[in-house]
């Protein structure tokens, strides 16, 4: 896929990696990293630092949370990229965390999201299939 600025260096929007590995051999977490780089490079966005949370905590103001919400304080950064919601903690703490992220007026990016966020949305997207020769017309409400 070529990148949508006809080939010309531009600086995207400002993102930071979050991943949590705990118990994460560093092929896994070489193998996250990856991940994060190319889908920033895919979307056209900055990929400027990944925190990593080693440890399992009990709530949502581990060290590396702090450093992202820190650098989220500072001027054009976009947002936060993780793999999926798990990657902020069990449910309630990533709940929490998402609720601090979009406080500091910054952006969730989920590289995957959770199975029922995916059946919900095509459930709500599917479009029945149609013979070649049929127009059909959408309707959306204003």
């Amino acid at each position: 896929m070529e990148p949508l600025t006809e080939h010309r260096l531009v600086s995207g929007p400002v993102v930071y990696g979050f991943l949590r590995l705990v118990q994460v051999s560093e092929a896994r977490q070489e193998a996250l990293v990856a991940s994060l780089a190319e889908y920033c490079r895919s979307h056209e966005l900055e990929l400027s630092g990944v925190f990593t949370e080693r440890e399992a905590s009990t709530g949502p103001g581990s060290a590396a949370f702090t450093g992202l919400l820190d650098v989220l304080a500072l001027p054009d950064v976009y947002g936060v990229l993780a793999p999926a919601a798990s990657h902020l903690g069990p449910k309630a703490i990533a709940a929490e965390r998402g609720r601090r992220i979009e406080a500091a007026g910054s952006r969730l990016l989920l590289i995957r999201r959770s199975r029922r966020a995916c059946a919900a949305s095509h459930l709500h997207h599917d479009i029945p299939p149609h013979s070649p020769g049929t127009t059909r017309l959408l309707e959306t409400e204003p």
